[in-house]
């Protein structure tokens, strides 16, 4: 008897230990990374302000607003659409911490699906964090998932149907932000979320909105620019500057008769130019190893450099692999040719960005070079 009440005392010790650590890895998944407010920051907004049914709930997120001393255009950075594509985030994050807008103004949500940040996908065995080192130490960013949280919006119905075009789709994309687009006042939780962002544009009339992502290297359209019918212009000649500097970039118009996704219906239900940007990311990819903190940052994966060699991707791919400072880098480098292109289009509606690293600075040194210190 004795040793019964040990042997139960032993396993009740055990379960409790179990309990605390994975609810602390639990709690951990919702505490978010701290973003330094840089100094062309102007004002923090929450995307409830342009609708009110978000308040208090996991898709209300922040908008930080960089407005210039003069007038000019505008545009939206969307980062976090699907936040196990992190360079999208953490080019907003760099956006945020080191850009100054001389005339218009930039918004940029780092955090587009903020439920989607408070989980990731266990069965792809992803991290929960990633960290970026800087000469102050490290930053530390969470690693989440493509849909938003389950406990936010469930359940997912056998078939998703896109409701203002009758697209059929998977169940599970009923919970992806980009196929939630235009979104709805009465829709689901995720498509609450687009109906923010759409009105955000609407309500503030936002000229140019580039979407942030990543995608894996045998995807067709990765190192790309997709573009509706009325940011061509932009785009092209966006990617024309993006190839004479050496950065290999496509483009590709966005497809009249696939439904939800930012560049199709932003386009069609706004007066915005509606642009979004793929990265090559080998986390993204079926063919990787194993989903680890290093292959987000070193972009490394040896299957893929055989993959490469038997010109199975539509990326070119070596030992070098595709890190996160080049993925940033793109980015960034696409939002500045897009603005650049944008205004020689539009001289009397100038939007001017400045201090904000160029890609080779970002190759030569890193992202963490130019992140600033939360602790300061």
């Amino acid at each position: 008897m004795k040793k019964s009440k040990i042997s139960a005392i032993v396993f009740l010790c055990l379960s409790l230990i179990c309990a605390y650590i994975s609810g602390k890895s639990f709690l951990n998944m919702h505490k978010e990374e701290p973003i330094v407010k840089g100094p062309g920051v102007t004002e923090i907004r929450m995307l409830s302000d342009y609708f009110p049914k978000l308040k208090d709930t996991a898709g209300d997120t922040e908008i930080y607003v960089l407005e210039g001393e003069k007038p000019g255009g505008s545009m939206l950075v969307l980062g976090g659409t699907h936040p196990n594509e992190p360079a999208g985030m953490l080019s907003a994050v760099l956006l945020i911490e080191k850009a100054k807008i001389e005339s218009g103004t930039l918004y940029v949500i780092p955090r587009t699906n903020r439920s989607a940040f408070t989980h990731n996908d266990p069965q792809e065995g992803s991290p929960q964090k990633f960290r970026i080192k800087t000469p102050f130490g490290e930053r530390w960013f969470r690693y989440g998932s493509r849909a938003t949280n389950p406990i936010h919006q469930w359940p997912d119905p056998d078939v998703y149907i896109h409701a203002s075009s009758g697209q059929q789709l998977s169940g599970s994309e009923t919970r992806n932000l980009n196929r939630g687009y235009p979104g709805r006042v009465d829709g689901t939780f995720t498509e609450q979320v687009c109906y923010g962002v759409a009105e955000l544009i609407r309500k503030e009339k936002i000229d140019m909105e580039v979407d942030l992502h990543e995608a894996s290297p045998e995807y067709p359209v990765i190192n790309a620019t997709v573009a509706h019918e009325k940011a061509m212009n932009v785009a092209s000649m966006a990617v024309i500057n993006l190839q004479m500097e050496g950065i290999e970039m496509g483009i590709e118009p966005s497809p009249i008769n696939l439904h939800g996704l930012t560049h199709r219906e932003l386009g069609d239900h706004t007066d915005t130019l509606a642009l979004l940007m793929e990265t090559a990311n080998p986390a993204q990819g079926r063919l990787r190893g194993k989903t680890d903190e290093n292959l987000v940052l070193t972009g490394i994966d040896p299957i893929y450099v055989q993959a490469g060699e038997q010109g199975r991707l539509f990326v070119s791919f070596d030992e070098t692999g595709h890190p996160m400072k080049q993925r940033v880098g793109r980015h960034i480098a696409g939002i500045k040719e897009f603005i650049n292109a944008f205004n020689e289009i539009n001289p009397q509606n100038k939007l001017q960005l400045e201090n904000v690293p160029n890609y080779e600075e970002l190759m030569d040194n890193g992202v963490g070079e130019y992140l600033l210190n939360p602790q300061r």
